[in-house]
């Protein structure tokens, strides 16, 4: 999630539950804490090497988002306020803020497409419930004005309301999904495909509109659907692409073992959707994202140099990743052109 929600989510969590057990109110300082707390895990965002560009896909939202990281992480987020002799008096609620901001970051970033890793080092799987994108307008609306109110009313009411808004979104959210998983089965049982496992990927800002990712035998499908609060699910037919494996790589690329390395480790952050750029075969590509919403264009992937001293590099267009308000209005409305009742 974007540093602002996970800030948010921190101050308005730690402002909720921080009550008279825990002391002298903290005023100001308890939500500030709680934000810094909430924010602090992305610290491994900068954990990167130029002689390996896969470094920072690997660690970031791995150790410091843990579960088991919380109490180390919430004692450090609180460490600078504890440095002052007046908070210090209060050192069990200035803890908790920290810990609490700091418990907020993971569970948050579990709820998101991309995941990560609650249960390191027990697991290496990757926590990722598949339920909002890393951009939330609604949600994070919920936790400023919750945030703001409470803070200018110095009252908790307003903090825990938000959280209840933000919960309810959430739980909407996993409602709607369940939806979707529906709606692909329908298609993939229309189309007579056997799935061999499937993903429903949340678009940006809303539980309406998702996109949904199968894969049955070596193809990829990718469609639109779209579920309304009332009323009967629309799909539209979207991009196929070729399942991607080690032994896909070039005879080049297999002979280089660092290159089959980074193609394990590549394929692990993409939990195992990989396929070909189709503009540009050699781009290794996440079939997860897209930047357009009819074809397949990958925000991001690698590019294999064998023999090369930095043999991977990393492709990312991210930034050119610009949300088509329009077109996503017009699905959510459900005025967009292509989209049709699912099959019988």
């Amino acid at each position: 999630m974007d540093p602002l929600t996970h800030g948010l989510l921190g101050a308005v969590a730690a402002r909720a539950v921080l009550g008279p057990q825990f002391g002298r109110p903290l005023g100001h300082a308890g939500w500030m804490i709680g934000a810094a707390a909430g924010m602090l895990p992305d610290v491994d965002f900068f954990i990167r090497s130029e002689a390996d560009p896969l470094l920072n896909i690997e660690y970031h939202r791995q150790f410091t988002h843990s579960l088991v990281a919380i109490p180390v992480g919430g004692a450090l987020a609180a460490l600078p306020w504890l440095t002052f002799r007046k908070f210090r008096i209060e050192w069990r609620a200035v803890l908790a803020a920290g810990l609490l901001g700091y418990a907020t970051h993971g569970v948050l970033d579990a709820c998101t497409t991309y995941g990560t890793h609650l249960a390191w080092p027990f697991s290496p799987a990757r926590a990722s419930w598949n339920l909002m994108t890393t951009i939330g307008p609604l949600f994070t609306l919920f936790l400023l004005l919750g945030l703001a109110f409470a803070a200018l009313r110095r009252t908790r009411a307003p903090a825990i309301a938000a959280l209840a808004l933000c919960l309810a979104y959430v739980g909407a959210a996993g409602w709607q999904r369940g939806k979707a998983e529906a709606a692909l089965d329908r298609i993939a049982q229309a189309r007579g495909h056997a799935v061999d496992r499937a993903e429903i990927f949340p678009t940006v800002g809303n539980p309406l509109v998702w996109r949904t990712l199968y894969r049955s035998g070596d193809t990829l499908h990718a469609d639109r659907v779209r579920v309304p609060l009332s009323g009967n699910a629309q799909w539209k037919q979207g991009p196929r692409m070729a399942h991607m494996d080690e032994r896909d790589l070039t005879p080049a690329e297999r002979a280089d073992p660092r290159v089959r390395r980074d193609f394990h480790r590549f394929s692990y952050f993409s939990a195992g959707w990989v396929t070909r750029a189709p503009r540009d075969a050699s781009v290794v590509a996440d079939a997860r994202y897209s930047l357009a919403t009819d074809d397949f264009e990958p925000i991001w992937g690698v590019r294999f140099k064998p023999a090369q001293p930095v043999p991977t590099e990393w492709v990312a267009r991210d930034r050119e990743r610009k949300i088509p308000l329009d077109e996503l209005w017009q699905e959510i409305s459900g005025r967009a052109e292509g989209f049709r009742p699912l099959p019988p």
